[in-house]
């Protein structure tokens, strides 16, 4: 249970990263964006409205499992603000984070849709 914990984490960590950055796949393969979009709105949702990803639970239950310990804040508070940032999250700071996440993505997808080197063709 622990090595599937761990991979939830693993999974959870890409994820974000793909919501963050996933746009600039976007410029090389379009059909990319089937799949980013969704996961990018999912990921701006649960900073700008305060929900949990179920994967933060599903990791808990498998640590408990495992004989080990969940932990009571989301992933991000948990893994990657100690890293980060030497504060606690707020939810100010979730603001921030989600409307950079949103900054990012507008201008690669602005160049997608609007820069050099656009198809002609609408289709993705």
């Amino acid at each position: 249970m622990r090595l599937l914990a761990d991979f939830v984490v693993v999974f959870h960590f890409l994820f974000i990263v793909f919501v963050v950055a996933g746009g600039l796949l976007v410029l090389r393969w379009r059909r990319v964006a089937l799949v980013h979009v969704p996961s990018t709105l999912w990921g701006l949702s649960t900073e700008f409205f305060g929900w949990w990803c179920p994967l933060t639970p599903l990791e808990n239950w498998l640590r408990e499992h495992a004989g080990g310990t969940g932990y009571d804040v989301g992933f991000i508070e948990h893994y990657l603000l100690p890293v980060i940032y030497p504060v606690h999250l707020t939810r100010e700071v979730q603001i921030v984070l989600g409307t950079a996440v949103l900054a990012i993505n507008l201008a690669v997808y602005a160049v997608v849709c609007f820069g050099r080197g656009a198809r002609s063709d609408p289709r993705i």
